[in-house]
């Protein structure tokens, strides 16, 4: 039970997202970044766009968040899971990692491009949410921050479920349209949909950045 071939797909220009119900602004004193699930195994189906942009679009934020001192949290799901903690994710996915993880021990690294730096908390994924049997709200809340910017793959399942979660938690999440990657536009587009219409803001990669360009360096810690 594998992951499906991705055929490639542009990513969703500024014009093309939703429009949403609030107007929250990231505030690089308030925000924490989250790179999601971009290991190896999961980004292994792309034919090739939009994963380049993607990974750019990330490694961008990555520099500006560290830069000011806004706390960068990675999510990586176990090369290898006991059935009782994969539990219902194996009648979806099968084995997952776990199925390839003995014949390419690399296939749940993070891609070198966006590797976790020393100060980055990496933490061990198990359900859709990173929020699940996780510290990640506790890690929120001792940081003193209520917003979360999403990133990663795939934007439908674990990012859509992470940023429902995180506003339920009053977290405020901003989805990274053009710094998710999914199955296909349709699904691209439609977890957008969800965000905007539902738990959170839609918002771009350059957008963040000027947001935050206004905060000089270190402030945001």
């Amino acid at each position: 039970m594998s992951l499906p071939r991705i055929e490639p797909y542009p990513l969703p220009a500024p014009a093309e997202r939703p429009a949403g119900r609030v107007a929250w602004q990231p505030d690089a004193s308030r925000a924490a970044l989250l790179v999601h699930d971009m290991q190896r195994y999961f980004l292994a189906p792309y034919a090739g766009s939009p994963v380049p942009e993607v990974v750019a679009n990330i490694a961008a934020l990555l520099a500006a968040c560290r830069e000011r001192g806004v706390p960068v949290f990675y999510t990586a799901q176990p090369g290898r899971q006991d059935p009782a903690d994969r539990g219902l994710l194996t009648d979806f996915w099968g084995d997952g990692i776990g199925a390839v993880i003995d014949d390419d021990p690399a296939a749940a690294d993070v891609v070198d491009e966006l590797a976790p730096q020393p100060g980055d908390e990496v933490l061990t994924k198990w359900r859709y949410s990173a929020f699940q049997r996780s510290t990640f709200a506790e890690r929120l809340a001792e940081g003193g921050r209520d917003q979360l910017l999403v990133t990663g793959i795939y934007a439908h399942i674990g990012c859509q479920a992470t940023a429902v979660e995180a506003f339920m938690r009053d977290v405020a999440p901003f989805l990274v349209a053009d710094a998710v990657a999914d199955f296909s536009r349709r699904h691209h587009d439609a977890a957008c949909e969800y965000v905007a219409q539902r738990c959170g803001v839609v918002t771009g990669t350059a957008d963040v950045l000027g947001a935050f360009a206004a905060t000089p360096a270190g402030v945001g810690g």
